[in-house]
């Protein structure tokens, strides 16, 4: 990794490669093994996600102080991109947690927030992120949840969609208007206990892919949240947000790069043992050309992913690095998931196989935590002001 202007080194770490091989470990022992079931049946990983916490990957970015391993945002890259080769589903409900949830509140909250609510994000509690509203999904200026002040309290109504892990988290971190006059910079964000009166989850979509993760409407009519669960000040809920998913999307980056890794040796195996024209087709050159493709965008999402990975455990302003690796990412693992079912054929099309839950599920990376075409407006405006400068 970087060490110094002008220095690169591609080695990890050895607390890094300790974490890559006890994540892999885990990940083909208990999360591999089960993740074909599970998206046929919509099943929350919820003993999963128990055995994470007690080994300490739950929160695994916080202090000691709260029961993290204060491990950097590469290691946790890692260990999302592990999870995720095993089963996307939990890779991204992973994710959010750690990012989106628990390292905002670190960064965000008074020193009462991380107090009472850090400890229980290492493995007692789960979080999720609610920002998405049905007519704000790109446009965060229209969110339309609002955030009344009365007295030590805030009244909260309106309606949150499409929240990963909803109904099964215990702390959602809320983006609403406490000032809607100012559109974008009259957000606040908040944290809400799923206990508060006024809080209830709608219907469990049923989705094309990460199917194992629960995905559902919020809805809030009157809640009440005490005015000390405001993170940060009144008008920086937009910032805290984008703060968030900066960090968010270096996960999602990494789950189209470990969901495209499973296709590509799922794919490759296949291709060593299935036998037309009387050889194995990895010897016909058009599939060695589809394998060869794949190994190598893999490998650059890989390294675009880790930068900006690196970029923010130095705590270095990284957006566009951020939007390029989540771009990169998730653009060829949609494109190389097809060609992994292209590879198995008629098999490939067959829910027996896992190809085609990798298919449906690199789908999502496109789309969640900002769309590539969001990704390029970031890309693009950044490149514009350093061309103009």
């Amino acid at each position: 990794m970087l060490e110094e202007v002008g220095c690169v080194h591609f080695e990890l770490s050895e607390e890094q490669q300790a974490i890559s091989k006890a994540i892999r470990e885990l990940v083909e022992k208990e999360v591999a093994p089960g993740a074909r079931e599970r998206d046929h049946n919509g099943e929350f990983p919820g003993e999963i996600f128990q055995l994470l916490g007690q080994q300490g990957y739950l929160g695994m970015m916080l202090p000691e102080k709260y029961g993290g391993i204060e491990a950097d945002h590469l290691s946790h890259t890692i260990c999302v991109e592990e999870l995720s080769r095993g089963c996307s589903s939990t890779g991204v409900i992973f994710e959010v947690h750690n990012s989106l949830v628990s390292e905002t509140i670190l960064h965000h909250g008074s020193e009462e927030l991380r107090d009472r609510y850090l400890p229980k994000m290492t493995g007692e509690w789960l979080g999720a992120f609610a920002l998405t509203e049905p007519g704000a999904g790109s446009d965060a200026s229209g969110v339309k949840t609002t955030a009344s002040r009365q007295g030590d309290e805030y009244v909260l109504n309106g309606r949150k969609c499409f929240i990963t892990s909803a109904g099964e988290a215990d702390l959602y971190l809320v983006i609403a208007s406490t000032d809607p006059s100012q559109k974008s910079r009259g957000l606040s964000a908040f944290l809400v206990e799923k206990t508060f009166p006024g809080f209830s989850v709608g219907v469990l979509e049923d989705k094309m892919g990460i199917r194992a993760s629960a995905t559902a409407d919020l809805i809030l009519e009157d809640c009440r949240v005490s005015a000390e669960n405001l993170l940060g000040h009144e008008g920086e809920g937009l910032k805290i947000a984008l703060g968030a998913l900066d960090s968010g999307r270096i996960g999602i980056a990494a789950q189209a790069v470990g969901i495209t890794q499973a296709a590509l040796e799922k794919s490759g195996s296949y291709a060593l043992e299935r036998e037309q024209f009387g050889k194995p087709i990895a010897q016909q050159q058009a599939i060695q050309w589809m394998l060869a493709d794949m190994a190598t965008d893999i490998e650059a999402a890989r390294l675009l992913t880790y930068r900006a990975a690196f970029l923010r455990s130095r705590g270095e302003r990284c957006s566009s690095e951020v939007a390029m690796a989540k771009l990169f990412a998730s653009t060829m693992a949609m494109k190389h998931t097809v060609k992994a079912v292209q590879i198995l054929g008629g098999y490939g099309y067959m829910r027996e196989y896992d190809v085609e839950r990798y298919m449906r599920d690199a789908k999502i990376t496109e789309i969640y935590e900002g769309t590539s075409e969001i990704m390029r407006v970031v890309i693009a405006g950044q490149l514009l002001k350093e061309l103009a400068r």
